[in-house]
């Protein structure tokens, strides 16, 4: 049965016997995982400006490596952090 695209699923793999070189991705690792870090405090800006780009936006888990539990403390601290004035909303 055709897809919304047309397709027909999967392609099947290509004839000749080429084979595809896998590439290892190294797993990230939570930094305040590795250094034993509970809290993440709000006043830390310079830990904090690592956490965010450069148009002040947070830096998603996929990319920062944060487990999920640290990645929701980080957005608590920036939101309050950008809530003082600390850091940034958004750049001009």
């Amino acid at each position: 049965m055709a897809g919304p695209r047309g397709g027909r699923g999967r392609k099947a793999p290509a004839k000749g016997g080429a084979k595809k070189r896998t590439f290892f991705r190294r797993r990230k690792v939570c930094r305040f995982t590795a250094e034993n870090i509970e809290y993440i405090d709000y006043k830390d800006v310079k830990l904090l400006q690592q956490y965010i780009l450069e148009r002040a936006k947070i830096l998603p888990r996929r990319i920062s490596g944060n487990s999920a539990r640290h990645q929701r403390m980080v957005q608590t601290a920036i939101k309050r952090a950008r809530h003082l004035a600390l850091l940034p909303f958004s750049t001009d």
